[in-house]
């Protein structure tokens, strides 16, 4: 990890969204305590490399809305009591954006998400909703569902 400032994400008893190019950076913290976050990393925006995610999540959910080929590197993050990560569509193949999560998970849960089930993820949101009504407004097409879309 090079020396930048990480970009915090606090969700203490709250839902924090941040859907669609919301940023450039590579490298999070994330503070949760009983409440839930949801951050999208497919970006284009998003410069190439490998992107850190530090947490501390405490009966807490951390969603992830990643690309299809997305590697989740999760060899350093501590897990007490029930914390798991749910990933059903880990790719096979290793060829994907790295994704390095660190950090402690107590009784807490983190929620993968690729392709349509990102796509949709983000489409059950208020701020998909706003993106929309600004896209009818502009004449362009909306962003929070899908960020790679160039059309």
């Amino acid at each position: 990890m090079d020396t930048a400032t990480p970009v915090r994400v606090p969700a203490h008893h709250t839902l924090t969204r941040h859907l669609g190019h919301w940023t450039t950076e590579r490298e999070f913290q994330v503070r949760a305590h009983r409440g839930a976050a949801v951050l999208d990393l497919r970006s284009p925006r998003i410069p190439a490399g490998d992107i850190h995610i530090d947490v501390d999540l405490d009966r807490a959910m951390l969603k992830l809305l990643v690309a299809d080929d997305a590697v989740i590197d999760d060899w350093d993050l501590r897990r007490v009591g029930r914390g798991r990560i749910s990933d059903w569509e880990r790719p096979t193949g290793t060829g994907g954006r790295r994704i390095v999560l660190t950090g402690r998970l107590a009784g807490a849960e983190i929620r993968v998400r690729r392709g349509g089930i990102a796509i949709l993820s983000a489409m059950v949101t208020r701020e998909y909703w706003a993106d929309l009504r600004r896209a009818h407004r502009q004449g362009g097409f909306p962003t929070v569902d899908d960020p790679t879309r160039t059309v």
